[in-house]
């Protein structure tokens, strides 16, 4: 990915304008299983995705993103804003609000693309759709847009998970017609098979959430995806990276390159987990010793963060 940065001197001020993916790619649609643009060509979004907004807040903010933009050469960062713990949303709407609004607007600055990603493990309708319905009327004019309204479903069945999701869908398409939707599957974002027999229906620009933690997560969740993308469903990786499921032990990094391998066969999207400073393998940043605002040097991040770098580096330019 090349930015070109123009500088303007316009009254004493200076303004510098980023021609970066969504310059380039503009608005996002689905053609099949592929997501693609303005060009009707099909289009890989790769990055990575903020902790639990409620533990890691300090890296929501705009110097973050510039440098997840300028340095790391994310295409698209997702912001997790957590819901139900202590802290979270639930609790202190306004401020989680504004977290995510921090990192929405850099990235629009940026001309990158941002998911709004409800970190959730239950189902809160209402409150999902007054948040959603905030967030479509503040941001739904842009395309670098990109709703996630249901991280991680547990143990809901499909039907549960469907009708929730039919319900903030059709919030937000009530504002926002075009930008994308991401959908959580069963099981953790697993159970992509069983959604795959029984999709939503009546909406357009709909994609459907596979998460995958590669030390724990091998060929048959790929099969699964096979499976789904042979019944027409699109997917989008909205959550990975190559430790165990629970975030920690050591890098699979086999496991890893035979999943990424997979995802570009495939053409699907990806956002890695996790930015955060937590003691565990998925924390990219080294410890909370670490300034929150980017320019990290190497020895700030851990081995996943590093091996993440690199791969958006050598992948997105």
């Amino acid at each position: 990915m090349k930015r070109i940065v123009f500088i303007i001197l316009f009254v004493g001020i200076t303004l510098s304008i980023y021609a970066g993916p969504v310059s380039k790619h503009g608005q996002l649609k689905v053609q099949g299983v592929h997501l693609v643009d303005k060009n009707n060509q099909p289009v890989v979004l790769r990055g990575i995705s903020f902790g639990w907004s409620n533990w890691y807040g300090k890296f929501y903010n705009a110097q973050t993103v510039d440098w997840l933009a300028s340095d790391w050469k994310c295409t698209v960062v997702r912001a997790a804003m957590g819901v139900e713990p202590d802290g979270a949303y639930i609790s202190n709407p306004s401020l989680h609000t504004q977290l995510v609004t921090n990192v929405v607007d850099a990235a629009i600055k940026n001309d990158m693309y941002v998911i709004i990603d409800w970190h959730s493990h239950g189902i809160r309708t209402q409150e999902a759709i007054d948040f959603f319905k905030k967030m479509a009327t503040q941001y739904g004019k842009y395309p670098n847009i990109i709703y996630e309204i249901f991280n991680e479903p547990v143990r809901q069945s499909w039907q549960e998970v469907n009708a929730y999701s039919e319900a903030i869908i059709k919030t937000i398409r009530e504002i926002d017609k075009n930008n994308i939707i991401l959908i959580g599957s069963t099981h953790w974002d697993q159970d992509i098979h069983l959604v795959a027999d029984s999709p939503i229906t009546g909406y357009t620009n709909l994609m459907y959430t596979l998460h995958f933690y590669a030390a724990t997560h091998k060929e048959d969740l790929r099969e699964r995806g096979n499976y789904a993308l042979s019944k027409g469903l699109p997917l989008f990786v909205s959550e990975c990276a190559a430790m165990e499921a629970s975030g920690d032990g050591p890098l699979d990094k086999e496991s890893w390159n035979a999943w990424l391998d997979w995802m570009e066969k495939n053409q699907l999207s990806w956002a890695c987990w996790s930015l955060s400073s937590k003691n565990e393998t998925c924390s990219m940043i080294k410890d909370d010793s670490v300034d929150p605002k980017g320019h990290w040097s190497e020895n700030d991040l851990k081995e996943w963060g590093k091996m993440v770098r690199e791969m958006l580096r050598s992948k997105n330019e």
